[in-house]
């Protein structure tokens, strides 16, 4: 009877050591496993970023209304660029944009948005700036001098004197372009824009967008642009020349059918 007891007594603490043999080799593997196993990155996470809207959607903000807008408001194709003066990525884009213009002119509406990023000290004032001259009817010009000289005016701590230089050399009345940077219509625009471009999820400039699908970075380029332009183009031209739909036997019965009689 002693030894079964003691047979008996001794079968819990068999078991208990059987079970802490378990744990710790089954996390031993774990940890060896999870040490030596690569991790795979999250699909299209990019620190600090927020993936961005691929198809601009019908209830996205309007931005500056009416848009800074050059070509024909309606064609077919449209071009819209949400963009910083200060960004140099958008300097080496100028260029590209203005050639697009000139290739296809009223055959396309090119729209300019101003997305200042926070990272650039004169950006904001330069999107104003270039508001402010709009409203004498020469954004287009300011935009160009800013875009054209943006490494002399982005080095220089007397920017606005830099930027009266060109106003006066585009033909505004300077004190007036100097009021209208400094009042609220001009800054609103600039504030339309950033929450148009907000509301897309838009966190890098230059961002190019043709009929509201958003064109990959490497893509704009011109012959990139080109390639998309002309296939919306062939697009639009081959959906013109589809005939109308016949109407139904039953909607071409009832307009034959004699009106009935009182």
């Amino acid at each position: 009877m002693k030894e079964e007891q003691k047979s008996q007594s001794g079968t819990p603490l068999i078991i208990i050591g059987i079970v802490l043999a378990v744990v710790v080799i089954g996390g031993w593997y774990m940890y060896s496993t999870s040490k030596s196993a690569p991790r795979k990155p999250v699909a299209n996470a990019t620190p600090g970023t927020t993936p961005k809207t691929e198809t601009i959607p019908p209830n996205a903000p309007p931005g500056a209304t009416p848009p800074n807008m050059l070509g024909s408001p309606t064609a077919a194709v449209t071009v819209e660029e949400f963009a910083d003066f200060q960004c140099p990525s958008c300097g080496a884009t100028h260029p590209i944009m203005k050639q697009i213009q000139s290739m296809y002119g009223s055959r396309i509406k090119f729209i300019y948005r101003s997305f200042p990023l926070p990272m650039h000290d004169k950006s904001y004032d330069a999107a104003v700036a270039a508001e402010a001259a709009g409203m004498q009817g020469k954004f287009w010009d300011m935009h160009n001098q800013l875009f054209t000289n943006q490494k002399a005016w982005s080095a220089d701590p007397n920017y606005r004197e830099v930027w009266a230089g060109y106003a006066e050399k585009i033909g505004l009345d300077v004190e007036k372009w100097k009021n209208d940077m400094a009042g609220l219509p001009a800054k609103s625009r600039v504030d339309a824009d950033l929450q148009r471009g907000r509301g897309l999820n838009i966190n890098t400039t230059p961002t190019v967008f043709i009929n509201d699908k958003q064109v990959p970075y490497p893509e704009v380029t011109i012959e990139g642009l080109k390639n998309i332009i002309d296939a919306e183009l062939q697009n639009a031209q081959q959906n013109q020349a589809k005939p109308e739909a016949p109407a139904s036997n039953a909607a071409a019965n009832s307009a034959k059918a004699p009106a009935n009689s009182k």
